[in-house]
C-alpha cells in the first residue's frame, strides 16, 4: 500500500503541473506583496506550462490566507505567498488556527527589502540618534505609526525600543497607507515604512527619511545610513517574502517548483522590476527558507517578551 502511493506520487510529479495553480496572496491588491506576486506568477506560468492564477485573501494580518493554503491538497497546485507577518504571527502569540511550521512546506524565499524609518518634518529630529534622544527626554510622548499590532512594521519599532532603551508609543492602524496618510498629516510623529510608498513622499520633502532597517546601506538608496551605524549597533529589522505550500506535497514537486522560481528571480526584467519597488532578490533551497522562518520567529519571540506586548485577539 504504501509502496503503492509512493509510486503514484512520483508519477505525479512527473507529469506536474497537467491543470491550473492557484497562488494565494494574502494581503489585498495593489500591496507591495501583491506587485511582488504580478511579477513572480506570470513567468512562472510560463515556466510551468499552465496557469498560475492570483488569489488575493486578505485580512487579520495574513492569517486568513495561510489558513486556505494549509487546509489545501498537498498537491502543488495551491501556493502561499508569504511575508515577514508568518514569523511574526506566532511569535505574538496569536492564537492561530494552524501550526506554522507543521502545516506547511518551504518552496523557496523570494525577496527581501529593508524598512525605512520615517517623520513627519515638524518632529526636530534628523537621525535615529536624534530620535533616540527626544524619546528619553520625552518617554511616552513620542509615537510612531504601523500597519497592525503585531506587524512587521510594528514589531521594527519595539526592536529600537527595546535595544535602544526607550518607549516611542505604537499606533496601529488597518494597513499601512492609513498609517502614512496619518504620519504624512502630522497626527503621528513616526513611522516604520517599505520603501516604495515611502520614498517618493520623502524626495518631495514631505517626509524625512532618518535610516533604513538593514544591516547594510541600499543600492537603491546609499545616501540613507542604516539604524545600525546611527548609534543602534546590531538592529536589524527586514521584511521577506518567500513561496510555501501546503504539508504533503511530492517532493519532486517542490523541487521543479524550487527550480522555476529560481529561474524566474534570475531573470533581468523581474530583478529590475523588483528593485524598482525596493526588493533584493533572492532564492535558496527549501531548507534554507525552512531556517529562516524558524529563526525569525525565535528573534521576533524574543522580541514581544522583551516588550511586553500582548497578542490582539481581533487581529
Amino acid at each position: 500500500m504504501a509502496a503503492g502511493l509512493l509510486v503514484a506520487m512520483g508519477v505525479c510529479a512527473q507529469d506536474y503541473p497537467v491543470r491550473s495553480i492557484r497562488y494565494i496572496v494574502p494581503q489585498a491588491p495593489g500591496g507591495s506583496s501583491d506587485t511582488l506576486a504580478r511579477v513572480i506568477a506570470p513567468r512562472l506560468a510560463d515556466a510551468l506550462g499552465q496557469q498560475v492564477i492570483i488569489d488575493n485573501r486578505p485580512g487579520a494580518t495574513g492569517i486568513i490566507g495561510s489558513d486556505a493554503v494549509a487546509k489545501a491538497v498537498g498537491d502543488g497546485y495551491t501556493l502561499l505567498q508569504v511575508a515577514t507577518s508568518h514569523a511574526t504571527n506566532p511569535a505574538m502569540g496569536v492564537k492561530l488556527p494552524y501550526d506554522t511550521l507543521r502545516d506547511f512546506t518551504s518552496i523557496t524565499l523570494l525577496s527581501q527589502q529593508p524598512n525605512l524609518w520615517i517623520v513627519h518634518p515638524s518632529l526636530p529630529v534628523t537621525s535615529i540618534k536624534a530620535l533616540v534622544a527626544l524619546a528619553k527626554a520625552r518617554p511616552e510622548q513620542v509615537d510612531f505609526a504601523s500597519s497592525g499590532t503585531g506587524s512587521s512594521q510594528h514589531l521594527a519599532g519595539e526592536l529600537l525600543n527595546v535595544m535602544a532603551g526607550i518607549k516611542l508609543v505604537h499606533i496601529p492602524y488597518k494597513g499601512s497607507p492609513p498609517a502614512l496618510i496619518d504620519v504624512l498629516g502630522g497626527r503621528v510623529a513616526a513611522m516604520v515604512s517599505t520603501m516604495a510608498p515611502a520614498m517618493p513622499q520623502v524626495k518631495a520633502g514631505r517626509l524625512r527619511a532618518l535610516a533604513i532597517t538593514s544591516i547594510e546601506r541600499s543600492k537603491a538608496t546609499p545616501e540613507i545610513p542604516t539604524v545600525a551605524e546611527s548609534g543602534v549597533p546590531g538592529y536589524e529589522a527586514i521584511s521577506w517574502q518567500g513561496v510555501l505550500a501546503p504539508a504533503g506535497i511530492p517532493r519532486g514537486i517542490v523541487q521543479r517548483l524550487n527550480a522555476e522560481l529560481r529561474k524566474v528571480l534570475a531573470q533581468a526584467e523581474p530583478r529590475r522590476q523588483l528593485a524598482e519597488q525596493g526588493y533584493e532578490p533572492l532564492s535558496g533551497t527549501p531548507e534554507a527558507f525552512d531556517a529562516t522562518i524558524k529563526s525569525e520567529i525565535v528573534k521576533w519571540t524574543r522580541v514581544v517578551k522583551a516588550a511586553g506586548l500582548q497578542a490582539n485577539p481581533n487581529r
